[in-house]
């Protein structure tokens, strides 16, 4: 894939962060803090979710952007090889009808008369017969290039058309993102530094996410497990503790499906940039069935991916501003298991 610079990325505070952006605005107190706490908590969620949609669509459309910024390369490379070619041609032929101007304003029965040597004569005329009908031929070819060009000058347009409404797609879904990101960050200012860090904690089904190092569940055996999907295991683990950024994919930030992408070019694997298109980008099997190396996508739409990492765990990027980390494979809704 052709190397493009992407737009600057956007990363949540840090919960010092938070405290000092608490002037931008707080959830309303309510007459019982905790549940006051657990609907803010409720709506950091919800954000959450929502700018993680936004950016698997923002994904999509930047990837659909570098589709077409390489089929607009590939079509101006071949509008510039179309027209150097279209010159020669021109050229040639042009060649060849100033010679035929220089020495046509004879006619050729008076031409054999004045010969000094008719027979020589007779084979330049035999050629200049021959190069007429080669030059008519040339001149079709010519014709039909310049159709074929013109052609290749209207797809050229077209494809540049779609691709600024792609990158206008791209903006589109960049503002959805910081808008969302930026909403959450207002609604953890609104909670103290002791509930931002319990929630920081906390995966979003209100499970321990793993913590420290000796919190982590212990490694599963990869020994059965393919050599590929092992190797992208392997990849998974060592980017725990990574920060979660929308739209990167490593190595040293991911967002959910960059990780994956990530993980499994490690492994010598290429994956669809999306958590959508990974949940097809193998063959399904029962979540009863997973084995460490398969990808778990998460909700209706897909729009969450880990990978299954064996005992019950799986290693995903959760959220802007918490880091790569194991949370239980039940952690959301709509599991899907596909095996790469």
């Amino acid at each position: 894939m052709a190397s493009h610079r992407r737009p600057a990325r956007v990363t949540l505070l840090t919960a010092a962060a938070a405290t000092a952006a608490a002037s931008l605005g707080a959830v309303p107190a309510s007459a019982d803090p905790g549940a006051g706490t657990a609907a803010t908590r409720a709506t950091i969620d919800r954000l959450f979710e929502e700018a993680e949609k936004a950016t698997e669509g923002y994904n999509r459309a930047d990837e659909k952007a570098d589709e077409l910024r390489r089929t607009v390369s590939r079509a101006q490379d071949g509008l510039a090889r179309g027209q150097e070619r279209i010159n020669r041609m021109r050229g040639a032929l042009g060649s060849v009808a100033g010679a035929q101007y220089r020495s046509g304003g004879m006619d050729p029965a008076l031409a054999l008369l004045l010969s000094s040597d008719p027979d020589s004569y007779l084979d330049r005329a035999s050629a200049l017969d021959r190069a007429t009908v080669r030059q008519g031929a040339a001149l079709g070819e010519l014709q039909r290039e310049q159709r074929r060009l013109g052609q290749k000058r209207s797809e050229a347009r077209a494809a540049l058309v779609e691709l600024e409404r792609s990158r206008a797609e791209v903006a589109r879904h960049k503002r959805t993102v910081e808008r969302k990101l930026a909403e959450a960050r207002r609604a953890l200012a609104s909670l103290t530094v002791e509930e931002r860090t319990d929630y920081e904690r906390a995966s979003r089904t209100g499970q321990r996410a793993g913590g420290p190092a000796e919190e982590l569940p212990p490694l599963a055996d990869l020994g059965p497990t393919p050599s590929r999907a092992a190797a992208a295991v392997v990849a998974a683990r060592s980017a725990i503790g990574r920060p979660y950024v929308w739209g990167a994919t490593g190595p040293s930030a991911f967002d959910c499906s960059g990780l994956m992408v990530w993980s499994y070019r490690q492994a010598g694997i290429s994956l669809p940039r999306t958590s959508a298109a990974q949940r097809h980008a193998g063959r399904q099997v029962p979540l009863s069935q997973a084995q460490p190396g398969d990808l778990v996508t998460y909700r209706g739409d897909a729009s969450h991916v880990a990978i299954y990492a064996g005992n019950g765990q799986v290693i995903h990027a959760p959220y802007p501003g918490a880091r790569v980390r194991y949370d239980p494979v039940n952690m959301m809704s709509h599991a899907t298991v596909t095996r790469v």
